[in-house]
């Protein structure tokens, strides 16, 4: 791929406001998860209690990412990207001045939700702008924006030492305010985007088998990257008894990896093909979450845990090269409806390990079951992969040049 031409085919502008919209609502979005051992002797939390406070503001962003899905295609990602940005101001208001008890805290963070959701406009603003044969960079760059989680914990227990977190709260909004100024000044919706659809036309996508097998993938490689990022400040705290702020900078570590590496994942989809690397993404994430089940000592599970973050992160890059050649006219409403799958499974992670943990006395049974999943989806893509080569995309998953986005989805939905 050259990057001239990349650059050429596209809208760079637009294409880093997706970025940053994306990077800051999702360091707003885990702050839950990132201020969670300064939360926690406030109002004395079982495990079971952690994991649905940092689970929370996930299921929120899996619900409302439908939600901005469907407003993406009808008033443009620019537009709801400003409305998610205005929205995301009101949690973190409340946080600051009004969250007082472990019920008031729930209720943030199902609000921190519609910072989650922003990956339903971000991610068409980026993508309705590139050709197929881009998809995967143009998608990774945008995606990327999962960074943010990696502000979130290394910045979220150092500032709450000095300010509390309650103040944290208040602090995010200045980086809020910010980008939501820059996204209004340079963001640009794409002149391909397609006309608006009634929403009883949407109601066919979920027809689809294909809708259910991405979100199924997605659950897995999103819900593991967000709902471990939401979760490592307190398993490296309660697991290997280390400070508020040096869990958070083990979790950082670890978080890096997926962030940064998600364009890796979509740029070697590109070039080899999504399925062929996903399978061997969902092999290596099971691999190296059998391995943490075994809770290894510190100096061993954090470069485990880097590896499988990792990824988890090229993972998410892949799926998303594969979603806009399967659902090129409704990237909107197909972004929405598979990042809540997504969304949900990183409320499930979190809840998972903190429940068992409850019950069992380890975070072992947590892991363990978490590795195996992986494992499942290497042989379910393997399974329905038969289906799509040939279809919308060429062996391997590679892009189909000699086609247009149209044309193979006809001949996909003539196969479904």
């Amino acid at each position: 791929m050259q990057l001239q031409g990349f650059l050429k085919a596209g809208h760079p502008p637009s294409l880093l406001c997706a970025f940053l919209y994306f990077d800051i609502s999702f360091m707003v979005w885990v702050l839950l998860g990132a201020l969670a051992n300064s939360i926690v002797p406030d109002f004395g939390l079982s495990d079971s209690q952690k994991g649905l406070m940092v689970a929370v503001p996930l299921l929120g962003g899996a619900f409302l990412r439908v939600v901005l899905g469907l407003m993406t295609d009808h008033i443009g990602a620019r537009r709801t990207g400003i409305i998610g940005l205005v929205l995301t101001i009101v949690p973190l208001l409340l946080g600051w001045l009004w969250a007082d008890s472990y019920e008031k805290v729930l209720l943030v963070g199902l609000l921190l939700g519609v910072a989650g959701a922003s990956f339903a406009a971000a991610l068409p603003l980026a993508s309705r702008w590139y050709p197929p044969q881009y998809q995967g960079m143009a998608m990774g760059i945008a995606g990327a924006g999962n960074s943010g989680t990696a502000l979130a914990t290394f910045f979220g227990p150092r500032l709450a030492e000095g300010l509390g977190w309650h103040g944290v709260f208040g602090l995010a909004l200045v980086p809020i305010l910010i980008a939501l100024a820059v996204f209004t000044l340079f963001a640009k919706d794409s002149p391909t985007q397609p006309a608006p659809k009634p929403l009883s036309d949407y109601s066919a996508i979920l027809k689809q088998r294909d809708t259910w097998w991405f979100c199924l993938f997605y659950s897995v490689t999103f819900g593991g990257f967000v709902g471990l990022a939401s979760f490592l400040n307190i398993f490296f705290h309660d697991q290997y008894d280390l400070s508020k702020v040096q869990a958070g900078t083990f979790a950082t570590i670890c978080v890096i990896a997926g962030s940064f590496l998600r364009p890796v994942g979509g740029y070697l989809a590109d070039r080899f093909g999504g399925i062929r690397v996903l399978v061997m993404l969902y092999v290596g994430v099971g691999l190296a979450m059998l391995c943490i089940a075994t809770l290894p000592p510190l100096t061993i599970a954090t470069p485990l845990m880097f590896l499988g973050m990792g990824m988890l992160g090229m993972g998410n890059g892949s799926v998303f090269q594969l979603v806009p050649l399967r659902f090129p006219k409704e990237i909107g409403v197909i972004t929405g409806i598979v990042g809540a799958a997504g969304g949900v499974g990183g409320f499930c992670l979190p809840l998972l390990l903190g429940t068992l943990r409850q019950y069992s006395g380890t975070f072992a049974g947590g892991f363990l079951i978490f590795a195996l999943i992986g494992l499942m989806c290497a042989v379910a893509l393997a399974y329905v992969a038969q289906s799509w080569q040939g279809s919308f995309v060429g062996r391997g998953g590679r892009v189909t040049t000699d086609s247009e986005p149209e044309v193979a989805l006809t001949e996909a939905e003539a196969t479904a």
